[in-house]
């Protein structure tokens, strides 16, 4: 009975297989594509962060010069020439590169998250005046009779559809209080009256 591992000629179809332990074909080019997307990743980060990248100068200089080239046709060839720069880079490289990408990332999101949420403050300042009340709960040092301006100057701003410069302050007021913290502003106005309006 004919064995039904071994082809016609009478061999397995198996037996020179450990000859060709070699990636394959589309194999090798799925790895080139994802060092040319990561090439990619880093061209499109700002340049102090790829400054601080662990990876040969060679690979980061490549990257830094794409990024200063506003020539279209340049830039891509500048991009394909990350790319092949990218392929020379070992296993261990590649995975401090990613790692370091998705560490960016963590924080981006963090970020994103913490902006979203003094949007999200500044716009209940806006809609609802107990909000302040809780704002100078928080933070009694903080200038009601300014702050009470710029929430009505917002207002305006809206219903006139002018541009958001009371808006944009607001806004900076409460990123400038999420870096404070807290601690120190109840220390320094412990015991004073939050609905005091003659604020010091």
């Amino acid at each position: 009975m004919p064995n039904a591992n071994r082809g016609a000629v009478g061999f397995r179809s198996d037996e020179f297989e450990p000859e060709y332990d070699r990636p394959s074909k589309s194999e090798l080019k799925r790895q080139m594509n994802e060092l040319q997307k990561l090439g990619e990743q880093l061209i499109a980060e700002p340049r102090d962060r790829v400054k601080r990248v662990p990876m040969p100068e060679e690979v980061r200089d490549a990257i830094l010069m794409c990024q200063t080239i506003t020539n279209h046709e340049g830039r891509r060839r500048q991009t394909q020439y990350v790319g092949k720069m990218m392929r020379t880079l070992n296993e261990e490289e590649v995975a401090v590169i990613q790692r370091t990408i998705e560490s960016w990332k963590g924080m981006s999101k963090a970020e994103t998250a913490a902006l979203h949420a003094l949007e999200r403050r500044r716009d209940k300042l806006l809609a609802d005046d107990k909000a302040l009340t809780q704002l100078l709960e928080e933070h009694p040092h903080l200038d009601v009779q300014h702050l009470r301006t710029l929430i009505r100057n917002a207002r305006k701003e809206q219903a006139e559809n002018k541009p958001p410069k009371a808006y944009r302050e607001i806004f900076q007021i409460l990123k400038d209080l999420n870096k404070k913290p807290k601690a120190a502003d109840d220390e320094a106005n412990e015991g004073e009256d939050h609905d005091d309006e003659s604020d010091e």
